[in-house]
């Protein structure tokens, strides 16, 4: 870079800066779904069955359409809605397709499904108008437990329940079975739970009859594949459609589906043109109906050498995956993602791994922050410590003798994914400092003579597989690949720089890392850099927000165009200004040997605009770029977690009294985003790990339907954090690695280990509650 006064500019990658979102929002001016409103504006409730599975005889509506203030009824028997059917669809072999009505119409299949929908003056009119619909249903015997063969199937199509299974197999088990000095064998469970946003789902949609448009604002992660989804549902062109993402409070993989409800908004638009419909939903209603995750049952048999050397893996991995094929991610996406990912950051050569997604009557299981992880890496640790404790060895050296080294890097895992980190010793050292490992160790000694409360050390290792690129898909084989984005850079003629970039965002400070990103690769400043996102009619493509990829692909395509945009500026410059070789730096042009700069930004931008007769014969006037990046693998980005826990003996309860997080997110582009996103994806996974927990009844009844029944974490659960960082730079433009969801991998296993390391008791089944530590103890 170019000398400015006694210092070299650095750029603002890697920097912390005041984020462009927060002005707006933390004064109270975001814009979400709820907050909008337009004239003639109507509001939907929708009627949902209180049963888990029964045949549906006759919905009579006409009390209810009768009520003032009652603009329309619908019912899932109209022509319009029963030709629209969301279905998943999947190229594996063994994967039954099914259909999900937008109301049900024939047969409900949980608790919860939207039968009927009323639009009316007011939320409150709509409500009361549910009251008077009057549904008959013939019960039917629900299936719950994903273990157990249904008396009547969910789907006629799969009689057993079985949507999706698959096998990964890699060397031979059961030879190094054999060969296997300690062989371990454990059955364990984790609790159905979700993301719960702070803004739950809503919507807004608009239908223009004489242009044949669409217009839907939705609290979405994945704008463009909506519009997508919906074009050719509804049988329209993609450009009549438009989807729009606003200001989103919260998604975590609750908000990247597709659902019934969206599809039924959009229908009753079209039924009723020009007028805008507005669903939000209610919390009750979340809880109830959007996707759930992480309710699986692990068989596990693990082999291991003399020294601790993993030799064999051997599981059984049943997914519940509710009563629907989650649009678009099918009933693979939990099963899929557990086999490919099981064996973690640790070298093996002998696995077998058999999958399932098994329906029930159920919410629908879809993306959940970490999808399936969680569970697999609580699996894993808990084989290592079983292993440690048997062999005699300890909790550390067993993990350091099988994590992936930095010389095995590219490693090829057993299920073929590359891993190419290889960081997860650095990490684990960090956390050992961190920690004060062996002072704790020796406190949990004396303690242990006294009969104090005891003490315990969890640790978890683990590899989060971000920015997957087209080769590198972990999941269902979909009709599409979600390897690239695309963004436009664009020079405005008064030398600011406009980027419409197909990332969106939740809260994850996307404007701010995309204007560092783009202010260095063109060479302007951070505050000349306006990002624009969320809107289907600007940007060209993105496929969205998931699977930790924003950074590495939405961020390689803005560096890219911005890198194009700037070897167009530097053109210019050369040609304007006549000189061999300048420079950009902060918006001012140099020379090659000048001492000050000889232009600006803003001078070319107007010449490429507005002064053509000053334009280089052989220059276009505009300086703009479009490109799509794909970086073809992905990045694996390294984990570590440690924690210290006391464990009331008369209570069962668990007090966390330090944890640890080291992760290798390559090139940071913004410390303060990445330390909120691993802080974030951290107190989820105490959720999870402690609190959180969708129970259902034998007759498919959901128990924890409110926060009063559904333990949420407050910043009173949550304990503070230390936060070690490893940087080894990606083989991307960036050299970044998606740091999203590495935090909510690990406490599972961190807490679970560290009660077995304080009192012997080995946690089998999610989450971690004080009733069951106690009773374990008795």
């Amino acid at each position: 870079m170019k000398e400015l006064g006694t210092g070299a500019y650095e750029g603002v990658v890697g920097k912390r800066v005041r984020r462009k979102e927060d002005s707006r929002l933390v004064t109270g001016h975001g814009r979400f779904v709820s907050d909008l409103e337009f004239p003639r504006m109507r509001h939907v409730a929708f009627l949902r069955s209180p049963l888990a599975h029964a045949n549906i005889g006759s919905v009579d509506v006409s009390e209810a359409a009768a009520l003032p203030g009652v603009r329309k009824v619908f019912t899932g028997d109209r022509p319009d809605f029963r030709s629209v059917h969301l279905i998943a669809q999947s190229a594996l072999p063994t994967y039954v397709e099914t259909a999900q009505p937008v109301l049900a119409n024939e047969k409900v299949r949980f608790a919860g499904e939207a039968v009927a929908a009323v639009v009316a003056d007011s939320r409150y009119l709509a409500e009361d108008a549910l009251e008077r619909i009057r549904v008959d249903y013939e019960v039917l015997p629900p299936s719950v437990d994903a273990m157990v063969y249904p008396e009547v199937p969910v789907h006629a199509e799969a009689p057993d329940n079985v949507l999706l299974a698959r096998t990964f197999t890699a060397g031979d088990v059961d030879e190094a079975f054999a060969g296997s000095a300690v062989v371990i064998e454990r059955e364990l469970t984790t609790n159905r739970h979700a993301g719960n946003p702070m803004e739950c789902r809503a919507g807004v949609a608009l239908w223009d009859a004489h242009e044949d448009k669409l217009v839907l604002y939705l609290g979405t992660q994945i704008p463009h594949l909506v519009r997508n989804m919906l074009a050719e549902l509804l049988g329209l062109a993609e450009g009549n459609v438009r989807v729009v993402a606003p200001d989103v409070g919260g998604g975590f993989g609750t908000k990247a589906v597709l659902y019934p409800e969206d599809v039924a908004l959009c229908l009753m638009a079209r039924a009723m043109p020009g007028v805008p419909l507005k669903w939000v939903e209610d919390r009750a209603e979340h809880l109830l109906a959007a996707a759930h995750a992480r309710d699986h049952h692990y068989r596990m048999k693990a082999g291991f050498g003399p020294d601790g050397t993993l030799l064999a893996l051997d599981a059984a991995v049943t997914c519940n995956v509710g009563a629907y094929s989650v649009y678009p991610w099918t009933a693979g996406i939990e099963p899929l993602m557990a086999g490919g990912l099981l064996s973690g950051p640790y070298r093996l050569e002998n696995y077998r791994c058999s999958v399932r997604g098994v329906a029930t009557n159920t919410a629908c299981a879809g993306p959940y922050r970490g999808v399936a992880r969680p569970a697999t890496v609580f699996a894993m640790e808990t084989m290592f410590n079983a292993a440690a404790a048997q062999l005699g060895i300890s909790d550390l050296d067993i993990r350091r003798r099988n994590l992936i080294r930095p010389e095995d890097v590219p490693y090829r895992m057993p299920s073929r994914l590359v891993d190419d980190s290889g960081t997860y010793l650095e990490c684990l050292a960090k956390c050992v400092v961190a920690i004060d490992y062996d002072a704790v160790r020796v406190e949990q000694r004396r303690r242990r003579t006294t009969g104090e409360n005891p003490l315990g050390i969890g640790v978890a290792c683990y590899n989060e597989l971000t920015g997957l690129g087209r080769a590198a898909a972990a999941g269902p084989r979909m009709p599409f690949r979600t390897g690239h984005d695309a963004c436009t850079v664009r020079v405005e003629p008064d030398g600011t720089v406009t980027v419409l970039s197909g990332v969106t965002t939740q809260g994850q400070g996307l404007e701010t890392t995309i204007a560092q990103i783009v202010a260095d690769a063109v060479g302007v400043g951070y505050d000349d850099v306006n990002v624009r996102i969320g809107d289907t009619n600007e940007s060209l493509w993105g496929f969205g927000a998931f699977s930790s990829r924003q950074a590495v692909i939405g961020g390689g395509a803005a560096h890219r165009a911005g890198q194009m945009v700037r070897e167009q500026i530097l053109k210019l410059a050369a040609l304007v200004y006549e000189t061999a070789d300048p420079t950009l730096v902060a918006g001012e042009v140099w020379g090659s040997d000048t001492e000050k700069p000889i232009g600006t930004l803003s001078e070319l931008a107007r010449i490429a605009y507005l002064e053509s007769n000053r334009l280089p014969e052989g220059i276009e006037p505009g300086l703009q770029a479009t490109t799509f990046f794909d970086p073809i693998r992905g990045a694996f980005a390294a984990g570590v977690q440690m924690a210290v826990v006391e464990i009331d003996r008369s209570t069962g309860e668990l007090r966390i009294l330090n944890y640890v997080c080291a992760e290798d997110a390559g090139r940071v582009i913004n410390p303060q985003v990445v330390d909120g996103q691993i802080m974030g994806a951290f107190a989820q996974g105490i959720g999870g790990a402690l609190y959180e927990h969708l129970i259902y009844d034998e007759g498919g009844n959901l128990s924890t339907g409110t926060l009063m029944d559904y333990l949420m974490p407050s910043s009173h659960e949550i304990p503070e954090l230390t936060i070690e960082h490893v940087s080894r730079p990606a083989d991307n433009p960036l050299g970044v690695r998606g740091v999203g969801e590495g935090a909510t991998l690990g406490p599972n296993a961190v807490l679970a280990g560290a009660v077995f390391d304080a009192v012997g008791v080995e946690v089998t089944d999610l989450p971690i509650t004080p009733n069951r530590v106690w009773g374990a103890l008795q």
